[in-house]
């Protein structure tokens, strides 16, 4: 029997709490907002903490029999062609750590893609799972790294048989994707599963012009925030699975160890009504943003100095197999321009912020939320600074290694480097020891360093150049990279 989508078991939960007027003598403690500090109440207004309440003992009586948020879960299985779904209110990066645990455990091995987030290598870090590094593809003229082909996870397995399964990124932040049915098959002639870390992917179900989906194209177990190309709030993410490879009890178990007992409710209503727009609505919006992102992309192209990244130079033989165009990737020509620069001038000049900044690319990301009246504004911000960066210096170069110096040996596990002795060593010293810290350029939040990888001097002087340039590196030790944390010894 089909499934009514017009539904919203959690959304109409909440409003038949607030209109039957419940008292609640439990946390939260601001009541229902009549706690809470005046002028907190003014500026977030007061529909923020009526939806705050608890899912369990408030939404829900304590054993959860209206069953809403099962129910919810459900419907979003059924829009989106998996067989179990579930929510997490403490974003994707939960969400990939639950997936990644419920594949392999400690000491056994897991097949990664190297352009991971580094929510991935937090998981290593804390679960003593052993990565087996598959590199990306690298565009060495753009500086930019694809997700790995079959053929890379095929030569991987064949070279690690014991691994219990695979981890692939797609689409990245740049809307690069893999041939995901192709490395499904790879892994699936073996017996083992396939994650996909589709974070950057909510919308690709509901368009048939977009790239196909984790669970269309094979995969086991796939992660998505629907807070990056949906419309849900920050932190909402759903994992959702299919087949037999992996058990769903297996998958629930593991995301309650990673889990929070108090999930948000007002988190659980967003990926709710999400969903049912997605489903009632989603094609009609997706056209929309498609049509629009292809307006702005032909008038960036005319803009003097920028170039938009399309399909002809994100795909084809050593590339991306296929390409999302809502992510609108500028490759800024001038030699005044970094994106580091542009993001900063957009911010502080046009009130604009762009998604990623590296040192030669903006993101400006289009979404269903998007029209004229917010590409407009955007695009006489983009025409303005080419016109402004005529009269710039050269900006500070960074010295990006190409793809053989970007590598570095895993001298030990993620784990064992992380939680070693450690001491913090200058710049200058670091050079051939081995690192204890994570250290990730951020946005989009891929690590360039890993715990337990033998540090040289083409990484080093890429993320010091980065950092004069404007790059951000919110995890290191030290910010300003002047000195590099080490294990001791």
């Amino acid at each position: 029997m089909p499934m009514d989508h017009t539904q919203a078991p959690v959304l109409e939960a909440l409003d038949a709490y607030r209109k039957a007027g419940m008292l609640a003598f439990s946390p939260p403690g601001h009541k229902q907002a009549r706690g809470a500090d005046p002028e907190t109440r003014r500026i977030l207004g007061d529909a923020v903490f009526h939806g705050d309440l608890l899912a369990s003992g408030g939404l829900d009586d304590r054993r959860q029999r209206g069953a809403y948020l099962q129910r919810a879960e459900d419907l979003m299985a059924d829009a989106v062609h998996a067989e179990h779904t579930f929510f997490t209110t403490c974003g994707s990066s939960l969400s990939v750590k639950a997936a990644m645990l419920a594949v392999a455990g400690p000491h056994e091995q897991l097949l990664i893609g190297r352009d991971a987030h580094k929510s991935v290598v937090s998981a290593l870090i804390l679960s003593g799972i052993v990565p087996v590094w598959v590199e990306p593809r690298w565009d060495a003229e753009r500086h930019l790294a694809h997700p790995p082909s079959p053929a890379d996870f095929e030569a991987a397995l064949e070279a690690n048989p014991e691994a219990r399964g695979a981890l692939v990124t797609s689409p990245t932040p740049y809307g690069a994707c893999a041939d995901l049915q192709a490395i499904a098959d790879v892994l699936h002639r073996r017996g083992k599963p396939l994650i996909v870390d589709e974070a950057w992917g909510a919308h690709l179900p509901f368009h048939p012009d977009l790239p196909t989906w984790a669970m269309d194209g094979g995969a086991d177990v796939c992660v998505t925030s629907i807070h990056k190309m949906g419309s849900g709030l920050e932190q909402g993410s759903v994992f959702h699975l299919q087949g037999d490879l992996v058990a769903p009890s297996v998958l629930k178990n593991r995301a309650d160890l990673w889990g929070t007992t108090s999930p948000s409710v007002l988190i659980y209503a967003g990926l709710d009504g999400w969903r049912r727009q997605m489903a009632l609505h989603g094609r009609e919006l997706l056209t929309s943003a498609l049509d629009l992102a292809a307006e702005v992309r032909a008038d960036i192209e005319k803009i003097d100095g920028m170039h938009v990244n399309d399909r002809n130079d994100f795909c084809g033989p050593g590339l991306a197999d296929d390409f999302d165009p809502l992510p609108v990737v500028v490759d800024l020509a001038s030699p005044a321009l970094s994106g580091y620069r542009a993001a900063d001038w957009l911010r502080e000049h046009r009130d604009i912020n762009v998604h990623l900044a590296d040192h030669r690319r903006i993101n400006v990301q289009i979404s269903y939320a998007d029209s004229h009246e917010t590409t407009r504004p955007l695009l006489s911000a983009l025409r303005d600074l080419a016109d402004v960066a005529r009269d710039w210096d050269a900006a500070p170069p960074v010295q990006v290694p190409g793809p053989d110096a970007l590598r570095m040996e895993q001298a030990c596990l993620p784990r064992d480097a992380f939680f070693a002795r450690t001491e913090d060593v200058p710049l200058e010293k670091a050079v051939g020891r081995v690192a204890a810290e994570m250290v990730t350029p951020y946005p989009p939040g891929i690590p360039a360093v890993l715990p337990g990888e033998r540090l040289t001097e083409p990484v080093l002087t890429y993320l010091s150049s980065g950092v004069e340039a404007g790059m951000n590196l919110p995890d290191a030790a030290d910010p300003a990279f002047r000195t590099v944390r080490v294990t001791a010894g």
